[in-house]
């Protein structure tokens, strides 16, 4: 068997190793929802935003909770939107070059081009999802400064628990995505070092996908 088979084949079993664990993430969120921490810690920011409109004098509190998830967001876009940036500027010429030759130049891929490709696509995803946490984190945060009994406060009540909710999701999709990347850069430093790369991810992602809710063991 040739290296540039053997190279191809560790390629796959990465991205299988990454791809089977996420469908199964999925998979445990329709039937139990509750044993994952993204829906637990959703549910949280949830409860959260309830209690917070519920106690009169909290704005300030609310707000300053509010400001360091925005900040935090703001670190992960920032961190991803530098490693675009750097993959972009070091991925051009070869890209221009392998493209150049248009469809015949597809049929013949190299590995570091796909690995390249899958590079940009995960910062690319974890720039979208944190920018938009922090969009949605911006929102929350107006309307938990809103005096708490106004009428406005109690009409965009719904609105802050859902926006709270979704910042939260995305947020985590987007350091997810960040931390998703481990694999890929270990596969350009070596096409052999992908699988176990994926593998040593994908069991420290399991310690936080478990949920540790009250009332829950784990």
């Amino acid at each position: 068997m040739s290296d540039l088979l053997v190279s191809w084949l560790a390629l796959l079993v990465m991205v299988v190793v990454l791809a089977g664990y996420e469908l199964k993430l999925m998979l445990m969120q329709r039937r139990d929802p509750a044993r994952l921490a993204r829906s637990a810690h959703a549910n949280l920011r949830q409860e959260w935003f309830v209690a917070m409109s519920a106690q009169s004098g909290s704005e300030i509190l609310a707000v300053q909770a509010l400001r360091n998830s925005m900040m935090s967001a703001t670190m992960v876009a920032s961190t991803a939107a530098l490693g675009l940036i750097g993959t972009v500027t070091m991925a051009a010429p070869s890209l221009h070059i392998d493209f150049a030759g248009g469809m015949s130049a597809v049929r013949h891929l190299s590995i570091r081009l796909v690995l390249e490709l899958l590079l940009m696509i995960l910062l690319f995803a974890a720039l979208v999802s944190s920018t938009m946490a922090v969009r949605f984190y911006n929102h929350v945060s107006f309307i938990g400064s809103m005096p708490v009994g106004s009428e406005a406060r109690r009409r965009w009540t719904p609105v802050g628990i859902a926006y709270a909710r979704r910042a939260g999701l995305l947020y985590s999709w987007g350091l997810r995505h960040l931390i998703l990347v481990a694999p890929i850069l270990a596969s350009i430093l070596h096409p052999y070092a992908g699988p176990p790369a994926a593998v040593a991810i994908v069991l420290v992602l399991y310690g936080f996908d478990r949920a540790d809710t009250p009332g829950t063991e784990g």
